[in-house]
């Protein structure tokens, strides 16, 4: 295992408060080092690996993440680079949190279904889960909420086809994130799959 460090390196990381402890651990997830002996035999290791799941450099099952990556890269430069800083998600999560339904209530084509639910809860939770998703680097926030987008479109074009609420089905937010919901509707619109409108139906019942 080989390290660049320089004096605008060690600058940096110390800026940014990473230690040289830190790297050499992210190194050894690199290299895809089994770290849990490790871990479970000496208490400061073990803290060094939470730390690194706090900071968003690993996930909690010792994947790198986007900002563990570039940190990673950025010791790898030969020439001044600064280190890229971590971006704010705070306005994607705002514009995921209004995309999910608030309650299963809703009006569709002109047809009105009724719900009992509050859909969207949890919202300091959320936004920790949110995160950690983007720092996985597998899904952009544009692929979290067009695949959201997606799947409440068709439940509601469901309910309307076949009279019942399909809406009140639908997992809470958190529950959303948690058990990974979304990820069959990120593929399908991978896949070419598009929201598609079409006309209310003539003549229909509210229910």
């Amino acid at each position: 295992m080989k390290l660049t460090l320089t004096a605008y390196h060690f600058e940096e990381l110390v800026k940014r408060g990473y230690s040289l402890d830190v790297i050499f651990m992210l190194k050894l997830v690199q290299e895809q080092f089994d770290i849990s002996t490790f871990c479970q035999e000496n208490v400061k290791i073990g803290a060094l690996h939470q730390s690194l799941v706090r900071k968003g450099l690993i996930s909690e099952n010792d994947v790198i993440t986007t900002v563990g990556q570039e940190l990673l890269d950025f010791m790898e430069t030969k020439e001044f680079k600064k280190l890229p800083k971590k971006k704010n998600t705070n306005t994607e999560f705002e514009d995921w949190w209004k995309t999910f339904p608030g309650t299963d209530t809703f009006v569709h084509k002109n047809k009105s279904f009724s719900g009992s639910r509050s859909l969207r809860i949890n919202r300091d939770e959320c936004k920790l889960k949110f995160d950690k998703i983007l720092l996985e680097g597998e899904h952009t926030a544009t692929d979290m909420i067009e695949a959201l987008k997606y799947d409440v479109f068709h439940k509601k074009e469901n309910s309307v086809k076949t009279g019942n609420n399909k809406l009140s089905y639908m997992q809470n937010s958190l529950t959303y994130l948690n058990q990974r919901s979304y990820e069959p509707f990120i593929e399908l619109m991978r896949e070419g799959a598009k929201i598609v409108e079409t006309s209310a139906p003539v003549g229909g019942t509210d229910i």
